[in-house]
């Protein structure tokens, strides 16, 4: 074994560097006996020997190149699963090759910062013992899990495992179902008490949240049904994804609600901006009518002619001004008169 360089005294062999090599891009792992969880690191990834009884359980991150490597020298799964978890392709599937399912769930990101939502997609392999959990980008459910499991979450199989995942998926989408319904009321209170504050492009960012999670809803269940039909899928994995199913049915339908009332408050808002509109364009036609009398008057009088109407009366600014003012008097109650002035 050839050393390489020097570090402090150590010497770095050649072994050194193709195990740092062969390391993958794992972001958490553990093996479970009897439901409990023991951490497991990467150096356990590419020893090889028997591995303890129970399943692993892994979570990688597959912006690390050293991910795809230890896919393609260590082989933990069937060529089709293998492909799945690796693929760049966005679309939510599923997949069952030798026994082990492999699934394209859309999740939402988790971001460090304030800001809109965004979707993700989280990347599954579930085998008799080992569970293959993938993502590009952190995911908000994947922390769930992972929270879950420090807490001490007792899984007992894989198909427990797809369970616990479900059940994080649906904390996350009940949270921004819950958090857009809070936003909706909050707009219906302020329309409620004359005061809308709500400006369209409020309006606009929760509708496109809302179609977003309504197509993640709907895609999901389309997939996972699909995947029921499967004659090749687990049976335990099967009856897991029908009672995930049911669930996203009901969070679906939750958020066409909210959506539903979200439209019927623009509807609101929009006849409420028409109506002011209307006042405002009222307001003037009754003060330009009004007005439109004394400005008459005052251009009569304002011209350089001869023969002019009291130009030579000792009030006679006074008479052209009672004049202007009395002609829009009269117009006023004619307008009153006629209907035309509402109180």
């Amino acid at each position: 074994m050839a050393a390489v360089g020097l570090d402090g005294g150590r010497v770095v062999t050649s072994e050194d560097i193709r195990i740092l090599a062969m390391q993958p891009g794992l972001i958490w792992g553990f093996d479970f006996h009897d439901g409990a969880a023991t951490p497991v690191g990467e150096q356990a990834l590419i020893e090889v020997g028997p591995r303890p009884p129970g399943f692993r359980w892994l979570h990688f991150n597959l912006a690390d190149g050293r991910t795809g490597r230890w896919f393609d020298a260590f082989r933990p799964l069937p060529p089709a699963v293998a492909e799945l978890i690796q693929s760049v392709d966005q679309g939510q599937r599923t997949v069952v090759d030798g026994g082990v399912v492999g699934m394209v769930l859309h999740d939402i990101e988790l971001e460090f910062i304030e800001s809109e939502p965004r979707v993700g997609e989280l990347r599954l392999a579930l085998g008799p013992d080992l569970v293959i959990t993938a993502r590009s980008h952190p995911l908000r459910s994947a922390e769930a899990v992972k929270r879950r499991l420090e807490a001490g979450a007792r899984v007992y199989n894989p198909a427990e495992a797809l369970e616990l995942i479900f059940a994080s998926m649906l904390s996350v989408f009940s949270a921004i179902n819950a958090e857009l319904d809070d936003q909706v009321q909050a707009v219906e209170d302020d329309l409620l008490r004359d005061r809308p504050t709500t400006d369209t492009r409020t309006f606009i960012t929760m509708r496109s949240l809302m179609v977003r999670m309504h197509r993640l809803l709907g895609g999901m269940r389309a997939t996972l049904s699909r995947f029921e039909d499967d004659d090749a899928a687990p049976p335990a994995i099967v009856k897991v994804s029908e009672r995930f199913v049911g669930r996203l049915s009901r969070l679906d339908a939750d958020l066409l609600a909210v959506q539903s009332q979200l439209r019927l408050l623009r509807d609101e808002l929009d006849l409420q901006a028409a109506q002011q509109t209307n006042q405002n364009l009222y307001f003037l036609s009754i003060l330009t009518a009004l007005l439109m009398p004394a400005t008459l008057v005052t251009g009569i009088f304002g011209m350089n002619t001869g023969g002019l109407l009291w130009t030579s009366a000792r009030h006679g600014s006074l008479l052209a001004t009672g004049l202007a003012l009395g002609s829009s008097l009269v117009v006023y109650l004619v307008m009153r008169i006629t209907g035309f002035i509402r109180r």
